[in-house]
């Protein structure tokens, strides 16, 4: 006897039901519209890329974290686990046809191979936001208050979270000031990125493998307790570069309106090595969640995988947590607007009268519902109160002989009269 099929989707996978994709479609929405807002370009690229492409950028160790296979003539192929990657190959490709800077966005669908935990799953969406080609602090600020203002599209008031922002070169400016040698600093970042995840005498541990010794990492844990960006500037002095481009970053805050929102913290670092300098993830007040939003400036991806040395900012802003936060803050049902028009009939006879109301609100511009088949008044009610419409018309004999209907209102039952004709 043949084992029954499970029901349910692969591990780490995620089926969306008609209740979910409600959620869905409002943060896609918020997406797409707080892009267009700030004048990104929409592009998108195939799932399946290149391996060789992803250990350029991510090293040989990125095969055990994802999904990859071999196609049928060999070729090494994955799906991709992040956006990055392909857009750097992309602009690459066609680095010297493209006006620089260029905004690019896209909502991506992403697989990751790897442990999950509340917030990560194995497959996800994620928009990206990046523009290429600018050096400027005005890059940064551009894609923050995106995504500040998509938020806020989604109903997530300033006060739920906020964006902690640090520079990964003021870290190696202090790190140097402390006697730790320029080539240990990649090294040092991927330890310090695991802070909260692992304890502090396994990154000790961590630090001591790449060479640093006991007063050395005395220093990197000093570093870390600094808590403003005035005690970061006495630590790095006043003419430090990194510290000048992050209070040019708060000051560009201000004229945005997400000055708020933004604070300071060293302890934000991004383990991906191919960031170069201003770094930033949200999270919510609460510290419920994992990390909202992350991303950052990569002047130097481009060069890694065989392009010319273009500066870029990035951010990646993936579904599930923010979803979770929405849902927590807003309640499960606070997705379900209600709007539009469900019609129903009572007997046959009234079908076509159905139809030609339904089409001529739709061509009106209104979203309509058409039930299919007759129905009892009570069985039409309860399916229409328990839709995303908000109006409710139910045609009998008596209505087609009168000409005109009644369109209900589901929340407080209040009626209007309409013409048939």
């Amino acid at each position: 006897m043949a084992t029954p099929i499970s029901f349910d989707p692969p591990r780490g996978m995620r089926d969306f039901y008609p209740e979910d994709m409600v959620w869905r479609e409002r943060i896609f929405d918020s997406w797409r519209r707080a892009a267009k807002r700030f004048g990104f370009q929409p592009y998108d690229a195939c799932v399946v890329e290149s391996l060789e492409l992803l250990q350029r950028k991510s090293g040989e160790e990125v095969a055990d974290q994802i999904y990859w296979f071999e196609d049928k003539s060999g070729r090494k192929l994955a799906l991709r686990p992040e956006m990055t990657p392909t857009l750097a190959r992309m602009i690459a490709q066609r680095q010297g046809q493209l006006t620089f800077p260029v905004k690019w966005t896209t909502i991506a669908q992403c697989f990751r191979y790897e442990r999950m935990t509340r917030g990560r799953k194995r497959e996800h969406y994620q928009w990206n936001m990046d523009i290429i080609g600018e050096d400027d602090c005005s890059a940064e600020i551009e894609v923050l208050a995106a995504a500040v203002t998509a938020l806020r599209m989604m109903g997530l008031p300033d006060s739920a979270y906020r964006v902690r922002v640090n520079n990964r070169a003021l870290l190696s400016e202090l790190l140097e000031k402390s006697g730790i040698a320029q080539e240990q600093h990649a090294a040092v970042f991927l330890a310090l990125d695991k802070r909260g995840k692992i304890s502090d005498e396994e990154i000790q541990a961590l630090l001591a493998t790449e060479g640093l010794d006991e007063e050395a990492v005395k220093k990197t844990f000093h570093l870390l307790g600094v808590e403003t960006l005035e005690q970061a500037a006495e630590l790095a002095g006043e003419d430090s570069p990194a510290i000048a481009r992050l209070r040019e970053l708060f000051t560009l805050a201000k004229v945005y309106g997400i000055d708020e929102v933004l604070r300071f913290d060293i302890g934000v670092i991004r383990g991906l090595s191919y960031y170069t300098g201003i770094v930033f993830e949200a999270f919510d007040t609460e510290g419920k969640f994992r990390a909202i939003f992350g991303g950052g400036r990569y002047d130097s991806l481009l060069t890694t995988i065989g392009g010319k040395p273009t500066p870029a900012v990035g951010l990646g802003f993936g579904d599930v947590v923010v979803a979770e936060v929405l849902k927590d803050l807003l309640g499960e049902s606070a997705a379900m607007e209600k709007n539009g028009t469900v019609i129903g009939y009572m007997f046959p006879e009234q079908r076509e009268v159905a139809m030609a109301l339904a089409r001529r609100l739709r061509e009106a511009g209104d979203d309509v519902e058409l039930m299919l088949r007759k129905a009892k008044p009570k069985q039409f009610f309860a399916h229409a109160g328990s839709g995303s419409a908000s109006d409710a018309i139910f045609i009998g004999p008596d209505d087609v002989e009168k000409g005109t209907v009644r369109k209900k209102h589901l929340a407080d039952r209040s009626e209007t009269e309409i013409a048939l004709s």
